[in-house]
């Protein structure tokens, strides 16, 4: 995709609704598509279309202000995960305690991802998007007073985390269905490797800033980093325009109008599929503490190269993401993504150096990017406006969830018989679900982004 700025028309009316109050930001594109088509790429050098394209941020200011705002608010949110561990860990010495964290905040995940994506096809999502945005800030605000009157109470902890899950997923549909109205479809790709980048320097960086401020400051210094950080995404949300749902709306939408969609479109939901291929037998996260100790007779430094080598090959490939826009055939594009994902964690089981394991799993990090960014786009061009909220709900889900089942696969697995089996026999079977897909599914390797059908 070329760097060469392009102009964003003018919203028609339905897209604005007159009773809100638009803010003062300029007017959103009102679906994609409409905009100017990108010039060609021979324009930049290919130096330049080898980085991730830029032109979203440039063109579109109430894109960038989103984007800018959702960096900022993650990397706040990781210290807070960072600092809520610790914390619990303090407490109660129990490292079941410090897991049941990932429970507390599991449940809400999967139960308001379903509806807030559902009631983000019904309201103003820009609303929505301040409402959620607010009450991670007054959770923050509550994390860090409890930390200050140093309470002690790990039920606190637990409550604080749920309520927080619930406020993202609630808030989460809306800020993902707003994209495609902030951009023209031709710089869907480049904005949702743009968000891939925001989403994967939380995921490094905070982490780090978390620790450093945790051992200096304490826990509560996190969290009112983290509420500070807030202002960034409450700003962006602010100078939205009014942002309902484009199409006819007949009375409330139902999740399980969402699901029968998602049922009866073929491309979609072989996406969806895909994805769950990957998260269920590719997922070796789990293992890693045994990893660290039977491949490389490692402690927990180990683990910790393990956990981040994949969101550093996350963000290396979302850096390195010019070309994406190019690509047309994204359908086949995903199913590759998916494959090279599974065989990557394959060799990571089979060879066990621990630099090229390292590399292996940063490999697989790459593949899982790109995958993230092909199946974002399709979802957000094939599918209609007044679904989008629901869709972005069932992929909060499968996010959630995936991981979870991968979790229980590979340890099943791994206790059945080895850790290195595991991990082997994993990918292989995600490689083994691309092609199944592929093979019932032969209309998905043929999808044109320039004539996207659910």
């Amino acid at each position: 995709m070329s760097d060469n700025q392009h102009s964003t028309p003018s919203p028609s009316p339905s897209s604005v609704e007159p009773e809100s109050d638009p803010g003062p930001g300029p007017d959103p594109d009102p679906e994609p598509g409409s905009g100017p088509g990108p010039t060609p790429a021979a324009a930049s050098p290919w130096y330049r279309r080898a980085f991730a394209d830029l032109s979203p941020l440039r063109d579109s200011p109430d894109y960038r202000r989103v984007w800018a705002g959702q960096a900022v608010s993650s990397i706040g949110q990781q210290m807070t995960a960072v600092a809520v561990s610790v914390q619990v860990y303090d407490l109660t010495g129990s490292a079941f305690a410090t897991g049941l964290v990932g429970i507390f905040s599991l449940v809400p995940l999967v139960a308001f991802g379903l509806y807030g994506g559902a009631i983000a096809d019904t309201v103003d999502r820009r609303r929505l998007g301040l409402i959620g945005s607010g009450g991670l800030a007054a959770v923050s605000v509550v994390l860090a007073a409890q930390a200050l009157a140093g309470l002690g109470l790990v039920a606190v902890l637990y409550a604080a985390v749920a309520v927080q899950a619930g406020f993202f997923a609630l808030s989460s549909p809306a800020r993902s269905a707003m994209i495609p109205r902030l951009v023209p479809s031709h710089q869907l790709p480049a904005a949702n490797a743009l968000n891939t980048v925001s989403m994967n320097l939380g995921l490094t960086v905070g982490p780090m800033l978390g620790g450093v401020l945790i051992g200096a400051y304490g826990a509560q210094a996190a969290y009112l980093v983290d509420t500070v950080a807030f202002t960034a995404t409450l700003y962006a949300m602010w100078r939205l325009p009014a942002m309902r749902p484009l199409g006819e709306r007949k009375g409330r939408a139902s999740v399980l109008d969402g699901l029968r969609f998602l049922r009866e479109q073929p491309n979609l939901r072989t996406s969806f599929l895909a994805d769950l291929a990957a998260m269920v037998f590719g997922m070796p996260r789990a293992l890693f503490p045994a990893i660290a100790v039977t491949f490389y007779e490692g402690d927990a430094g180990t683990v910790g190269l393990l956990v981040s080598a994949p969101a550093v090959g996350a963000l290396v490939g979302a850096l390195f993401s010019g070309w994406v826009g190019r690509v047309h055939r994204q359908g086949i594009a995903i199913l590759a993504s998916v494959a090279a994902w599974g065989l990557a964690i394959a060799a990571f089981g089979a060879l066990h150096n621990l630099w090229l394991g390292l590399l292996l799993l940063a490999v697989a990090g790459c593949a899982d990017t790109v995958s993230m960014i092909f199946r974002n786009t399709m979802m957000q061009v094939a599918a209609p406006d007044e679904m989008r909220g629901r869709l972005q709900g069932i992929f909060i889900v499968v996010v959630a969830g995936g991981p979870r089942l991968g979790d229980f696969e590979s340890g099943t697995v791994a206790a059945l018989t080895n850790p290195a089996t595991s991990v082997i026999t994993g990918g292989l079977a995600c490689v083994a679900a691309v092609l199944l897909l592929a093979a019932r599914r032969p209309a998905f390797l043929t999808y044109d982004a320039r004539h996207p059908t659910p």
